[in-house]
């Protein structure tokens, strides 16, 4: 079994009580092993450390134990999956400039953004997988895991709000 660490952000404006009223409910389903942000009126965040078989398995479990708490609610977002430079740079351990300076330099076989602006922003699974194999970078397997599983969690959130 492995510790995987991710965070679900839900939106919860449908809830007719206090996020406050449901922490002991959260505990009690399951999700003990959560931080709970409820900071944001509307939002609330559930920072998990779950040991499970896979990521998969891990994440999967605790949308589960989410829903029997607040089936109304929405799924914003499984983290970690998008990133910026910066963001990039504190996984990996080194600094901004340096990714930036990677980026510039292997643009042509770097993951392609998901968004450019004035902020970019990748996948971070993609991103890991290249640094892991172009640039010999020490990823850890579990991360890599999880965020594929993120991924793949917020493109089929993103289709079923397109249907």
């Amino acid at each position: 079994m492995i510790d995987y660490d991710f965070t679900l952000k839900f939106d919860i404006t449908s809830l007719e009580c206090e996020p406050e009223s449901l922490l002991d409910q959260f505990y009690e389903a399951g999700c003990d092993d959560a931080i709970i942000g409820i900071g944001r009126p509307g939002r609330i965040a559930l920072n998990f450390t779950r040991e499970a078989r896979s990521a998969l398995e891990a994440v999967s479990s605790a949308l589960k134990d989410v829903n029997k708490i607040i089936p109304k609610a929405k799924l914003i977002e499984a983290t970690p999956d998008f990133v910026g430079l910066t963001d990039i740079a504190d996984i990996l351990g080194c600094s901004r400039q340096n990714i930036s300076n990677i980026y510039i330099k292997y643009q042509s076989t770097f993951p392609s953004p998901i968004h450019e602006g004035s902020i970019t922003i990748w996948h971070l699974a993609k991103v890991l997988l290249w640094f892991k194999e172009k640039e010999n970078y020490k990823v850890e397997d579990s991360l890599l895991e999880v965020s594929e599983t993120n991924m793949k969690i917020n493109l089929d959130r993103q289709v079923l709000e397109a249907a």
